[in-house]
């Protein structure tokens, strides 16, 4: 069986990989300091210790919620480390909540779908009536897309866009990753988004960086066939700042979360 974990490193093709989660956090400390009261932090939806989520609020009454969900391979990171990327939503008057939740080997992907989940419901239900976006990036773009799919209801979901998003599973089964993650052909059937359906009248659309790894294209690409729905390419962005446009409210990828583009 061929070795695909070149296919999926990310970050051994990245010039600077290492200096990005240090940026990440100490942009996410200085943004939610800067919010005061507004960044209500580890709020509970379950009794697991990483069922916890933070919930930034703009300067009036949110027009809706997003949620964003986390990336590293569903084996690292947590909220802390992205909460200057709710500043895009913020300046357009939404609220944003970002979950943690239990990563792998403690949990199994299924697990922690059946969490986003729980996470999203939790954050709907503080801010009742608001139209709901989901989004995320990588292994978070994969848990996004399946909060659309037909056997998840989500209160007042209107769209989720999966940013760089693990579609099909199958091919992390020939990753060294595979250790840790215990993936099967079972598991990876009942959770690829790519290979399920759409619950009707939710919105999607795919973004990906031009500059990804030839695997994430064809994820992206991949998920935007089998749902229909659209996907963009943002020219000369790679796995690790196909994100920052979270934190830009005049970017395209804002425009598509909050529904003018």
């Amino acid at each position: 069986m061929q070795d695909l974990s070149d296919d999926y490193a990310n970050g051994a093709h990245i010039a600077g990989a290492d200096g990005f989660p240090p940026r990440w956090q100490a942009a996410s400390a200085a943004f939610r300091a800067g919010l005061g009261d507004r960044a209500q932090c580890d709020l509970p939806y379950g009794p697991g210790a990483r069922h916890r989520f933070d919930l930034f609020l703009p300067e009036t009454a949110p027009r809706g919620l997003l949620v964003f969900v986390h990336g590293g391979y569903w084996m690292a990171f947590g909220r802390e480390g992205w909460s200057h990327l709710a500043a895009g939503a913020l300046a357009r008057g939404w609220a944003c909540a970002m979950p943690s939740y239990t990563l792998a080997p403690e949990a199994r992907i299924s697990d922690m779908v059946q969490e986003v989940a729980a996470a999203c419901t939790a954050a709907a239900a503080r801010l009742p009536d608001l139209p709901l976006v989901v989004t995320g990036h990588s292994a978070g773009g994969h848990l996004s897309a399946r909060m659309a799919c037909d056997d998840i209801a989500l209160p007042g979901l209107r769209r989720v866009v999966p940013i760089s998003p693990l579609a099909d599973l199958a091919p992390l089964m020939q990753t060294g990753m595979n250790a840790t993650l215990r993936l099967d052909a079972a598991e990876c059937a009942r959770q690829s988004p790519a290979r399920l359906t759409p619950r009707p009248g939710i919105a999607a659309h795919v973004h990906v960086g031009g500059q990804e790894r030839p695997a994430f294209l064809w994820q992206a690409r991949l998920l935007s066939e089998r749902w229909a729905c659209p996907w963009s390419v943002a020219p000369g962005r790679h796995h690790f700042d196909v994100i920052d446009a979270l934190a830009d409210p005049a970017s395209d990828l804002c425009g598509v979360l909050f529904g003018t583009a």
